[in-house]
């Protein structure tokens, strides 16, 4: 049941469509509302009371059938009036009050606030959970905005310690992740706790937070702050589930934990019994959740999750209640802290775009994207002739899924490949003449599909078993991705769907990509030993030799069009940086260099690897040469709205 609903007004002014904008209705400072109400409510009232006029009864009538008519009559006037009131609630509910907390030029994201709700904390920068950007705090209502790190690192997730002196947040320290605190007023920041992210104070002296248990197996667990009592709570099944966060109940019996689940995809909410008495179980809407909450009093679970393309709040009665979405529109909302008193919730609000930038010798210029480029699993890529680019494009207007596009790099022309087809991942041929990809079932499985890429013939299914991350190999098989019990393989298949079999025996965390010539699979793979926490990101060699492990943490290689140099991220960009990727040189063959032992570390110059090259921009398309490469921009403008609660 649709318990509230917004009421946009005409925008003020439009974007251009080039670059792939997103509607947002007018919004101001202060109380006034981001949208305003069409006017006052009128619940029809129950009608004044008249004398009633009934017939004369009979000297001798019968009083009791007289009360049972009356009796009849006043129960059909009240069941006509409440259903009347609500209707009138169900066609026009209240209206959300929205009152603008931030006003940056840029965004403001992952708020959290103090427990007495006069502290608000932030990140200022644009993305949504892994971020650069310096953690800000400001005093409600009216406070100035006051920078408290210069930390660089990738970080998310910040939480008040009990007496809101400290801020703790989540930092990606290899081989795992680390927390540390900054104080309110500004300092250095401390490390807290090693192998832990997502962290939150149960109370002064008990900590919940998730942990590495190998691999990139992410799990809740507890202990005090000196490290006694460690029980652990939850894994998500899946070996490469990810419980990012977890939000304690006020009275401690439960949690709400946001994961990712074995294909690194946001999932349902989970709820889980904090003593272990129930096994965890999805709630909230079924759209993929990024962020949860609960109301003061325990009796409402909050949301911030994506259902049909649109990321908005939801809410729902503890512990059995049904989804109801309380926010609605082309606007969207990222983050959520509850305030104390329960009645209302802060969140960021706003619009991102994404276009398609080229970088060649005669410097950069910006090619129509119109509609948001989708990366997550499959990038941009360049053709083998580095004249076309490939790419996943996603229209909002519409709330499909992406389509892929490809565009001609000189005229900047752009074209869906095959229109209206939605598609997750994908891989072009070497030859330029085929196309496989996954699509999403309603059942949400994975199949596999495999189409000319001039229309000549219908594409014909080849997979329909939970098969992702396609990729041609060598032989012209089909590479792919599958879960078999809790862990992920490489697998390959021919193009008529027989002949499957893995690859190399051990498991997979994720493909990353392929190179050109086919002759390596980029892989995280955990380590064999299992001694380690981290992963490994290997090339894999497709036909035989042994596995070249590559850095030192967390990273993910691409390859130029020409397959003469492999680019490493080695510094993340921000809002105020690009970043910078190392470009290091590929022998004959695609003969990989020797890399320093352990991998190569994260920041590392170009002398770590003979011949190596920076290049300033952490994400990016390789070209052909180092002067030729794609990178998608994303721009964020959202600032931090609370919305007051129905």
């Amino acid at each position: 049941m649709r318990s509230v609903t917004r009421r946009p007004l005409p925008a003020t002014s439009k974007p251009s469509p080039r670059v792939g904008y997103r509607f947002i209705a007018p919004v101001r400072n202060g109380t006034r509302p981001l949208l305003e109400p069409a006017g006052d409510i009128k619940i029809p009232q129950r009608p004044p009371d008249h004398p009633a006029s009934l017939p004369a009864a009979a000297v001798n009538g019968n009083q009791k059938a007289r009360w049972w008519v009356l009796g009849a009559g006043a129960c059909t006037l009240f069941a006509i009036i409440g259903i009347a009131v609500y209707l009138s609630f169900r066609l026009h509910p209240a209206v959300i009050k929205y009152t603008q907390l931030t006003d940056f030029t840029d965004s403001a994201s992952t708020p959290a606030l103090s427990p007495d709700g006069h502290i608000l904390a932030f990140i200022r920068g644009n993305s949504d959970f892994m971020s650069t950007d310096p953690i800000y705090a400001k005093m409600l209502p009216d406070g100035e905005a006051r920078r408290l790190t210069n930390d660089t690192r990738l970080k998310y997730n910040l939480a008040f310690s009990p007496d809101g002196s400290q801020i703790a947040y989540s930092v990606m320290k290899p081989p795992s992740f680390a927390t540390y605190t900054v104080s309110v007023l500004g300092s250095d920041p401390h490390l807290l706790l090693d192998n832990a992210a997502g962290l939150t104070w149960l109370d002064q002296h008990q900590l919940l937070f998730s942990k590495i248990r190998s691999g990139l197996h992410l799990g809740i667990v507890t202990q005090t702050v000196n490290g006694d009592n460690y029980r652990e709570l939850y894994f998500p099944p899946h070996e490469r589930g990810m419980a990012h966060y977890s939000y304690a109940s006020p009275d401690r019996g439960s949690a709400l934990v946001v994961e990712m689940n074995g294909q690194g995809e946001w999932a349902l909410c989970q709820l889980l019994s904090l003593d272990r008495r129930s096994p965890a179980r999805p709630v909230g809407p079924q759209g993929a959740c990024t962020s949860a909450g609960w109301s003061p009093d325990g009796s409402w679970m909050y949301f911030i999750a994506t259902v049909e393309a649109q990321s908005h709040l939801w809410r729902q009665r503890f512990p059995n209640g049904q989804p109801e979405q309380i926010t609605f529109g082309p606007s969207e909302e990222q983050g959520l802290a509850v305030e104390p008193d329960g009645r209302s919730v802060i969140t960021s609000i706003g619009v991102h775009q994404s276009a398609i930038w080229i970088h060649d010798a005669d410097g950069e210029r910006s090619l129509s994207s119109e509609g948001e480029i989708v990366a997550d699993f499959s990038p941009p890529s360049f053709a083998t002739d580095g004249k076309t680019l490939y790419y996943l494009l996603r229209h909002q207007a519409t709330g499909s899924g992406p389509e892929l596009w490809r565009m001609t790099v000189d005229s900047g022309k752009s074209e869906a490949v095959f229109p209206g087809i939605s598609m997750f991942a994908y891989d072009v041929s070497p030859d330029g003449k085929q196309v496989v990809y996954s699509t999403r079932a309603r059942d949400g499985n994975s199949h596999l599909w495999l189409a000319p890429i001039d229309r000549s013939s219908p594409a014909k299914q080849i997979g329909h078993s939970g098969e992702t991350l396609p990729h041609f190999g060598p032989r012209g098989q089909i590479l792919f991705q599958l879960a078999e019990g809790n862990f992920n393989y490489l697998e390959q298949m021919n193009q008529d769907g027989s002949g499957r079999s893995k690859v190399v025996p051990y498991p997979i965390i994720e493909i990353q990509g392929i190179s050109p010539g086919r002759k390596w699979l980029m892989a995280m793979v955990p380590y064999p030993d299992g001694k380690r926490v981290a992963p490994m990101p290997m090339a894999i060699p497709l036909e035989g030799g042994p596995s070249r492990s590559m850095c030192a943490g967390y990273c993910v290689p691409t390859w130029s069009s020409s397959g003469k140099f492999l680019f490493l991220a080695v510094e993340a960009s921000s809002q105020t940086s690009p970043g910078r990727s190392l470009a290091i040189p590929v022998g004959p063959a695609e003969s990989l260099p020797e890399f320093p032992p352990g991998g190569i570390k994260p920041e590392a110059e170009p002398s770590e690897v003979p011949g190596s090259q920076s290049v300033n921009r952490a994400e990016l398309v390789p070209g052909e040469d180092l002067s030729h490469f794609a990178y998608v921009k994303t721009t964020a403008h959202r600032n931090l709205y609370r919305i007051s609660l129905p």
